[in-house]
């Protein structure tokens, strides 16, 4: 079932998210619904909080954000009560954008490397160190469950660029590509 996202301005997307154990009501049909909310939306990662849940869930699909011919490099991957534990390298900058913030894109810095722990949806965990656009991507939905916007990162003359863009995304003033959920 695809889901609305919930767009820029909803208390939930600054909250930081909290654990969630395997019993978790009907987590495997969640995990299909974002899957499926995310590819609906042409997205490359989908957080829990950005379909109103406060917990730590994402999805991540980084292929169509890797270099052409590399395609093959990329991650497709649940990640549950994930936690990065290390960052390594040297910070690089990417025009990021999110499903929660339509039509807006700013650079962000991040680490070329992040270890990760977290665990899959069979509550198996892992250990993963990730590089590159893999760990860019994932570094953004972990931000999601931490309660950090892209635009939280943004260096403070874009930030106020797109000060009038992002409220208008908050009041629902937008032409939508997919469905969204606003303030009311």
């Amino acid at each position: 079932m695809i889901l609305p996202i919930y767009a820029y301005g909803q208390p939930v997307l600054k909250k930081v998210a909290e654990p969630i154990t395997a019993d978790y009501p009907d987590l495997q049909q969640l995990i299909a619904d974002m899957w499926e909310t995310m590819e609906e939306a042409n997205g490359v990662g989908l957080a829990a909080p950005q379909i109103g849940r406060s917990i730590r869930l994402f999805v991540v699909d980084s292929h169509p954000m890797q270099e052409e011919g590399q395609e093959d490099q990329g991650i497709r991957q649940v990640f549950i009560n994930a936690e990065i534990i290390e960052e390594a390298g040297a910070d690089c900058s990417y025009a990021e954008g999110c499903l929660s913030i339509p039509d807006i894109t700013g650079d962000v810095d991040r680490p070329e490397q992040i270890t990760i722990e977290y665990e899959d949806e069979h509550f198996v965990t892992h250990t993963s160190t990730f590089t590159g656009m893999n760990a860019r991507v994932v570094q953004h939905e972990y931000d999601h469950i931490e309660g950090v916007l892209f635009t939280d990162l943004l260096k403070p003359l874009k930030k106020r660029l797109v000060k009038r863009k992002l409220e208008k995304i908050r009041r629902g003033d937008i032409e939508l590509k997919y469905r969204m959920k606003f303030i009311k």
